[in-house]
């Protein structure tokens, strides 16, 4: 029996960043911009990293990730999943959002094997879905393509056509994910607050 490919690691990073008050990825948390926590877990998962980002977005220099330009409109995040999808040429990938910090190299590997039959296993905790961690199969390109993202459709929604499987998260921290200022406050205090507890 052939082996299934390996995913393509990509972290989505073309947001506009509106909340945050620009661009996410340069945003400094605890001495590191943001998007290089995600970058590390993707690398040391997987062995590789690659970055889907406006032509415009402000990127931290991150030696050995390269960069895949995703169009500039619509501004969706549906946009970069396809984006990764089409780039990847036929081979699965692993996507993580840029702006999820506590996500570990354990749990990309663990989305990262997929699941056989179906087009999307995502990571999930308490029931919520994450849509931008998780493991896309090739088949989920043509579904993806169908949909009009002027609709105003949430990705939530999108990907739920997919009917994607779940690998449930005990610790809901490695999901969240910094939108806004006081994100990134409470996700200092949860480093910290974490490395007291040794976790």
């Amino acid at each position: 029996m052939p082996r299934r490919p390996e995913a393509i690691g990509a972290v989505l990073a073309g947001g506009s960043g509106v909340r945050m008050g620009g661009s996410k990825a340069m945003v400094a948390l605890n001495g590191r911009p943001l998007i290089s926590y995600p970058v590390e877990a993707v690398w040391r998962a997987l062995g590789h990293a690659v970055i889907i980002a406006k032509a415009d977005t402000e990127l931290p220099s991150l030696p050995g990730v390269t960069v895949w330009i995703e169009p500039d409109a619509p501004s969706h995040p549906l946009v970069g999943l396809l984006h990764a999808l089409e780039m990847a040429e036929g081979r699965p990938i692993l996507a993580c959002a840029g702006d999820l910090p506590f996500v570990t190299p354990r749990l990309v590997r663990r989305l990262a094997g997929g699941a056989r039959g179906v087009s999307a296993l995502l990571a999930a905790s308490g029931g919520n879905a994450q849509p931008l961690l998780g493991w896309y199969h090739p088949r989920s390109l043509a579904v993806l393509r169908e949909i009009d993202v002027a609709s105003g459709i949430s990705l939530r929604e999108a990907v739920g056509r997919l009917r994607p499987a779940f690998v449930e998260v005990g610790d809901p921290d490695l999901l969240f994910n910094v939108n806004s200022p006081a994100d990134l406050l409470q996700a200092a205090a949860m480093i910290d607050a974490r490395a007291r507890a040794g976790r």
